[in-house]
């Protein structure tokens, strides 16, 4: 199947060209029929699939074929995300794919200024990108209305859940129309997933395009057990002698991300960290800086889990093991994206061994054991 198949108009398939797809990915055949038909949306789909360009494409076409009566431009596609980097990312797909349509868009999210994204929400937006905080910050001011939406995205609900959000997003909703197009994605259809569309969304179209927890074939996964001192040694090792130049290194805590960085600068490997408590232009500093090459190491918190999507990231290693398993399968989808392969590296310490057997239990499988000798 091609792209060209779906009846998009000619300006949507110009930017998708441009973008180099030719093939639509199974969730994006499966989801863009659904929205363009107006039908409301469930989707489990693996990081990675291509959902932003599943929902995003379709409701440009929708938002394109109908303009609002008189000259006020009200927000009529509002997409939601749980995190800073993830909403930036929606928002660069949606000026990406939209070029060539007269359509504006903003995105709004805390840890930066409030009077830029005022100035650019009084000018009128068809397309609006927010984190839920922020969002109610703005509306609480009166700085934007929600009360002429066609179309809401939930992106990475389960993450939002998980965050805390779900008071957030229960006012955000009741903000916009009964009358509304509702679609929610999400990395699994958990039982509380399943309790929240039932209240959203109406007779959904359900679509599940990859197992359940699963990590995408196109991810090497290698385990190294040693203890806590050696993991920082053997990650230096690893990067020089494989010549990695771009890795992302997972952290548990905020604490340990600044400690790792620094110390992989000291062992002259170019580090930079990104988590919670940075501000956000220290943070977009920071991914800027790896997406271009001159960072070779972004340690991250799992904040940064869903919310980066980097071009053929080669590798991921996981410092920490994370407390959740399902978090390490949203760790190493940053790599193996679109078809390209990738590495995913765990360094695990003894006390980590329970981790780690929850893991292979999630996956169904064990991972292979590598050696940390030299």
């Amino acid at each position: 199947m091609t792209f060209d198949q779906f009846g998009l108009r000619a300006e949507l398939l110009d930017a998708v060209q441009a973008s180099g797809y030719t093939n639509p990915t199974p969730i994006q055949e499966q989801a863009i029929p659904a929205v363009l038909a107006g039908s409301d949306l469930l989707a489990a789909a693996q990081t990675g699939t291509g959902k932003t360009a599943a929902f995003t494409l379709p409701l440009l076409e929708r938002l394109a074929s109908r303009r609002p009566e008189g000259k006020r431009r009200p927000v009529r596609l509002l997409v939601i995300a749980p995190t800073r980097e993830l909403a930036a990312q929606i928002h660069d797909s949606v000026k990406q794919y939209g070029s060539h349509l007269p359509l504006r868009s903003a995105v709004i999210f805390g840890g930066v200024g409030m009077q830029p994204q005022i100035d650019r929400l009084r000018k009128g937006v068809d397309i609006l990108i927010a984190t839920p905080g922020r969002l109610l910050d703005h509306l609480q001011r009166d700085n934007v209305r929600l009360d002429r939406v066609e179309s809401v995205v939930l992106d990475e609900a389960d993450r939002m859940l998980d965050m805390g959000f779900i008071h957030d997003i229960r006012r955000l909703m009741k903000q916009l129309p009964a009358e509304r197009q509702t679609l929610l994605f999400s990395a699994t259809f958990s039982k509380e997933i399943r309790r929240l569309a039932s209240g959203m969304l109406t007779q959904p179209v359900e679509i599940d395009v990859a197992p359940r927890n699963s990590a995408a074939d196109t991810v090497d996964q290698r385990v190294y057990r040693l203890d806590k001192a050696e993991k920082r040694p053997l990650l230096s090792r690893l990067i020089r002698e494989g010549d990695w130049q771009q890795v992302l290194v997972f952290t548990r805590t905020k604490h340990g991300a600044n400690n790792l960085s620094r110390q992989l600068d000291r062992d002259g490997l170019t580090a930079a960290a990104i988590h919670g408590n940075k501000s956000q232009s220290a943070r977009t500093k920071a991914l800027e800086g790896f997406k271009q090459g001159k960072v070779r190491v972004l340690v991250a918190t799992d904040i940064a889990a869903r919310g980066l999507d980097i071009d053929q990231l080669p590798h991921v290693v996981n410092y920490d093991l994370p407390h959740v398993a399902e978090d390490y399968v949203h760790r190493i989808g940053r790599t193996g994206r679109a078809g390209n392969s990738g590495e995913a590296i765990s360094l695990v310490a003894p006390d980590e061994a329970k981790l780690l057997k929850g893991i292979e239990r999630l996956l169904k499988r064990p991972l292979e054991r590598a050696s940390a000798t030299a």
